[in-house]
């Protein structure tokens, strides 16, 4: 539960980071680039499409090769595959906190690429599916258990929903630091949450037991 923590107050503070620092473009929420993307291409305005296009194709970049790193490093004794993602995107969040302002798009992508490194990485958390980067599912996933928890009142959906409630607060607070921090560090704010995804790679040396493989 301390690891999900850790990574969804970097999720919440990477899409403050990217919306504020970066040009208002979502690195995770890409529902929403999928939205500006349509509307720009409809408008004819090319090139603020592509502005929301590189996020979506960074993105989709990440899922694909995270699976290709789970393949080929899920039998890797002395690192857990989910630490070598992690250790990529410490990388990629360390980059993109250095590029100029003339640089948001390929940072956007950077950014885009990592989130997606993420979700598709760390998907349970004490046996539960849950997100780190995104809330709409969690919002979803913990309304359900409520009400299931009012018809059954099955103590244990009362647990789940309250675990998804806790995970989409940390979120909202990740988000609310990010957006105060972004103004007062700027650019290089992200690397604040390049730190917290180092505390999540060591602290999976001691948790690694609890991960589903």
């Amino acid at each position: 539960m301390s690891l999900g923590v850790v990574l969804t107050l970097a999720g919440g503070f990477q899409d403050a980071y990217s919306y504020n620092c970066r040009g208002h473009v979502f690195a995770n929420a890409q529902t929403g680039n999928i939205v500006l993307l349509g509307q720009n291409l409809a408008m004819g305005e090319w090139g603020s499409a592509l502005r929301y296009l590189v996020p979506l194709l960074a993105f989709i970049s990440g899922v694909y090769v995270t699976e290709w790193v789970h393949h080929l490093c899920k039998d890797y004794e002395r690192l857990h595959w989910r630490q070598i993602v992690l250790f990529i995107e410490i990388l990629l969040l360390t980059a993109a906190g250095a590029l100029p302002q003339s640089m948001n798009m390929f940072a956007n992508m950077l950014l885009s690429f990592a989130c997606a490194m993420q979700v598709n990485s760390f998907r349970k958390f004490k046996g539960i599916p849950c997100a780190t980067t995104m809330c709409i599912g969690n919002m979803r996933s913990a309304t359900e258990m409520l009400c299931k928890y009012h018809i059954t009142k099955d103590e244990e959906l009362k647990k789940k929903s309250l675990h998804y409630y806790f995970i989409i607060l940390v979120f909202a607070v990740g988000a609310a630091v990010g957006a105060v921090l972004c103004k007062q560090i700027g650019d290089r704010a992200i690397w604040i949450a390049a730190g917290l995804m180092l505390a999540g790679f060591l602290m999976m040396f001691i948790k690694e037991e609890n991960l589903s493989r």
